[in-house]
């Protein structure tokens, strides 16, 4: 059987964004007041209608359409580039974002793994997902512009325009916060990331989208791909194409995440999220090797390995060991590994009841070489789906107002957020076995049976004690690509 299709229970990934604040005591005090539209912009928003002219509006090309295919590289380097110009106010902006999402990532995540549990586990954006919805925010009038910035958990106190969410603001903050993570150092830093989001906007023939909208959602999804087709003749054949299209636009393989659509709508929202870190001074292992699954079940997978100094700490009392491995400047993976494979559900559940950055300020540089599978893991749901376990079936449903997104009569149907996170040897790297000084020199951490993984970020700027966190990737896979994606 292929490792991609296994349900391996590799427990939890996760890439926690923290922006450390010299002015705590503000940031609590008044955290949203960075995110509000100004008395300025308000003026310009507040015009009467007449004075204003109307949105510009055009209609979708077809599917069939001749498309690019998507850059990496460039979308990096738009990245990072939002990343270099993060000074003074913006920093109060990209912490308070990155603690707004950070709430709202582990309420949501707690829903997703409840509902995907049958299916053995879940890979999860809460960038994605925030960024999903400030996108609607963007496109909604009142009450459910109103609804979705109280979701977003800021309050609108009073109905002034200057208690109102600007949603470009908290793009381009989610804007930034990506760039952090994909910022390397200087010479000889850790290898590059990509991280990349595509979102595909498929309408029926004859909507037309409001050009505005579509292009305040540049920042969070540089590129957007507005796309018409039959959505009610054949549902399932809608689906097949709406796969094949981001898939050969993207190039991602992210398996069929939309299986039908809703033949009574006229909008599908998909976004998809592609992370890929390349592991410095590790190299592929020649072969598959043994993974164990659970205590009783094995796989052979490709393996990665590599020496050096890295950061640890084995908690006795908690029945567990941290290893942080550097994957840039700013990011870094997180092993959390059982000292006893049988209490993998407990000490992932202690994951997410615990403060990380408090685990890890026990973690000391220890020599030691790691060996462990190379990832990919792919996931995806329906964001209409947890709102619905969240009790908000409503919010984007038939009475939702979306005047800012079409004139027309709007009907969403599936807004679907998918997840391809990578992890592989540092490129050039070829594959070898472990040299025998390296198997002496140093201990060796074979994780070899299932571990709960978590990438975190280390603070970029301040004190880690006034961070606000904002995590990345989050997950229990569903599936490991044992050859990549």
């Amino acid at each position: 059987m292929s490792p991609a299709g296994l349900g391996l229970r590799a427990a939890v990934l996760c890439l926690l964004a923290w922006a450390g604040l010299p002015a705590a005591d503000r940031l609590y005090i008044h955290p949203f007041h960075m995110l509000v539209y100004s008395k300025s912009s308000c003026e310009q928003l507040e015009k009467p209608s007449g004075e204003a002219p109307p949105d510009p509006t055009f209609t979708p090309v077809p599917i069939q359409a001749q498309t690019s295919p998507v850059d990496e590289e460039a979308l990096r380097e738009q990245l990072v580039l939002a990343a270099q110009k993060l000074q003074g106010e913006d920093k109060m902006r990209v912490a308070t974002v990155g603690m707004l999402l950070n709430f709202m990532g582990f309420r949501m995540y707690k829903t997703l793994t409840e509902t995907q549990a049958a299916a053995g586990g879940a890979v999860f954006s809460p960038t994605a997902l925030f960024g999903t919805l400030t996108s609607f925010y963007l496109g909604a009038l009142d009450p459910t512009a109103g609804r979705l910035q109280a979701f977003l958990g800021v309050p609108g106190e009073g109905q002034s325009c200057t208690s109102r969410l600007d949603g470009h603001k908290v793009l381009s903050a989610l804007q930034t916060i990506q760039g952090l993570l994909v910022q390397q150092g200087g010479a000889g830093g850790q290898a590059r990331l990509l991280l990349s989001t595509v979102l595909g906007l498929f309408t029926a023939p004859g909507l037309r989208l409001k050009q505005p909208f579509v292009g305040g959602l540049v920042p969070f999804a540089p590129v957007t791909l507005p796309r018409s087709l039959d959505l009610s003749t054949d549902p399932q054949l809608a689906a097949e194409k709406i796969n094949r299209f981001m898939q050969a636009v993207t190039g991602w393989k992210m398996g069929s995440p939309l299986q039908e659509v809703s033949p009574d709508s006229n909008l599908i929202f998909n976004a998809q999220v592609h992370f890929q870190g390349q592991m410095k001074g590790f190299s592929l292992l020649a072969g598959l090797r043994e993974f164990w699954v659970d205590n009783a079940t094995s796989v052979a997978v490709p393996m990665l390995s590599g020496t050096g100094t890295f950061p640890h700490w084995s908690d006795p009392q908690r029945n567990l060991s941290l290893t942080r491995v550097p994957l840039s400047a700013n990011v870094g993976l997180l092993l959390v590994q059982p000292h006893d494979a049988a209490a993998l559900p407990e000490v992932e559940a202690l994951t997410f009841q615990h403060d990380l950055l408090s685990w890890t300020k026990n973690l000391a540089p220890r020599a030691m070489r790691l060996t462990m599978p190379q990832l990919a893991l792919r996931g995806s749901y329906d964001l209409q789906d947890l709102l619905a376990q969240a009790k908000l079936a409503t919010l984007l449903g038939a009475e939702a107002s979306l005047g800012r997104i079409s004139d027309g009569s709007l009907r969403v149907g599936q807004v679907l957020n998918s997840v391809l996170f990578e992890l592989k040897a540092e490129k050039g790297e070829q594959p070898t076995e472990p040299a025998p000084q390296q198997r002496l020199s140093a201990p060796s951490y074979p994780l070899s049976s299932p571990e709960p993984a978590g990438g975190r970020e280390q603070p970029f700027s301040g004190a880690v004690g006034a961070a606000a966190s904002g995590p990345q990737v989050w997950g229990e896979p569903g599936g490991m690509g044992g050859q990549g994606a």
